[in-house]
């Protein structure tokens, strides 16, 4: 029996072929086989109708916390898999600070084998700046890249140190990885706990001032100017880092960022009710800045989106505002958001908003996927932005349910996810809750 998959009849969007026309899409032996119209299925294939839905490059979010080894009270690497694959992803990138924290070939190893036996999904590791996450001395980065680590980072803590940033760009560039470097001065950042602002003061919480981030921001711009490295800035939440990014971009420095869904969608003003589900790091903006933010992902400065999923147990967020921890789940809402808020809004077209969530990430992490080119891997994310989503926390696969967007409607959802050829979330099933008819 044949193993080939034909997509029938979807509007194909793959930006690195130039396509962006109805096609069919074959698939066999887990690669691409051909995109063309009218291809005619073999014997046995299985037919997938795709009419009204974009089948475009497998999602890829760069930016995620998957918790094991060592919080799977919150999340495991399978369930992780499992949200990823329902909320569009078909790869992710775990970020290192687990329990013990991804500084060392054992755990490297130890993320992969278990991607390999339960992930449904592509799972890459990011490892540790350094050691322990302190800041004080660089892990082995060359046998972290070697074990398959695309990237390092010490994210949940900046290298505050200016000097050992800029011997972690040096070393990175030896093996043309990115750093990730968590964007906060600490000391600025006083134990704040949402944006410092009119919103703060009011609800007499301690702030968190967009300066803190922007100081950081700009140092580690300078540093990658004066190292040649490549930096990538995460979760950019203020005004002031997207145009420092723009303007380094513009002086050909080698810097690239991301942006989350709740920093283009909410601001500060969604923490009045004290909901911990609105606390993360960096924290909900003022409006300028999700504006700011927006304008970024629309003209070129931010390269992708990336959920920064932070699972937490539902008793650490049950507590008072100041003591709950930062983070949030996203894996299953940041597409349905994008299309919801980029797309279905009129503020990017669909080639844009594919490049944010797919070609971009696989660029930066050099990963492979990110197109529909003939033999590569058949990851490929198919979603239907006349469909809504209803947001439903309690259908989560992720094993938390710490979001802010709980009873949310939405315009668009993700429909199909295939990985290496396999359909891993089948039409008609949602994370994020029931599917509602077309409009």
């Amino acid at each position: 029996m044949s193993d080939a998959l034909l997509l029938k009849g979807g509007r194909v969007v793959d930006p690195l072929n130039g396509i962006d026309d109805r096609c069919d899409v074959l698939i066999a032996a887990g690669r691409i086989d051909r995109v063309d119209r009218g291809i005619r299925p073999e014997p046995g294939a299985r037919v997938v109708d795709c009419d009204g839905q974009v089948v475009a490059p497998g999602f890829i979010d760069m930016h995620v916390h998957l918790r094991e080894p060592g919080r799977e009270d919150k999340e495991t690497i399978e369930t992780g898999g499992q949200a990823a694959a329902a909320g569009g992803f078909t790869a992710v990138a775990c970020m290192p600070n687990t329990q013990p924290v991804n500084d060392d070939q054992s755990v490297t190893e130890f993320i992969t084998a278990q991607a390999r036996r339960s992930s449904p999904v592509r799972v890459y590791p990011i490892g540790a700046i350094t050691k322990g996450l302190k800041g004080e001395e660089l892990s082995e980065i060359g046998d972290l890249v070697r074990l398959g680590c695309v990237a390092i980072s010490d994210d949940g803590m900046p290298v505050s140190s200016g000097f050992l940033m800029r011997k972690a760009l040096e070393y990175a560039r030896m093996f043309d990885i990115p750093v990730v470097n968590h964007a906060q001065d600490l000391h600025l950042s006083n134990d704040g706990v949402m944006n410092e602002g009119f919103v703060s003061t009011v609800l007499g919480l301690r702030g968190i001032h967009a300066v803190s981030e922007e100081t950081m921001v700009h140092r580690d711009i300078l540093l990658a100017e004066l190292t040649c490295g490549r930096l990538h800035v995460p979760h950019i939440s203020t005004a002031n880092s997207v145009d420092l990014v723009r303007q380094a971009k513009r002086r050909g420095i080698r810097v690239t960022c991301e942006a989350a869904p709740h920093h283009f969608t909410l601001t500060d003003e969604a923490v009045r009710g004290y909901d911990t589900s609105t606390k993360m790091n960096p924290p909900l903006r003022a409006a300028a800045d999700r504006e700011a933010v927006l304008a970024g992902l629309a003209d070129g400065t931010i390269d992708a989106v990336a959920s920064d999923h932070a699972p937490h147990c539902a008793e650490e967020k049950d507590v008072e505002y100041d003591r709950a921890p930062f983070g949030i789940v996203g894996l299953e809402t940041s597409v349905a958001l994008g299309l919801d808020r980029l797309l279905a809004s009129g503020l990017l077209d669909l080639t844009r908003f594919v490049q944010l969530y797919s070609c971009n990430a696989a660029r930066i992490l050099k990963l492979p996927g990110g197109s529909l080119s003939p033999g590569a891997p058949a990851d490929v994310t198919v979603v239907c932005p006349g469909l809504e989503t209803h947001v439903k926390p309690s259908s989560f696969r992720s094993r938390s349910r710490n979001t802010p967007f709980g009873g949310w409607t939405l315009k668009g959802a993700v429909t199909m996810t295939i990985v290496n050829g396999e359909i891993v979330h089948p039409a008609g099933e949602r994370a994020a809750g029931e599917v509602a008819g077309q409009r």
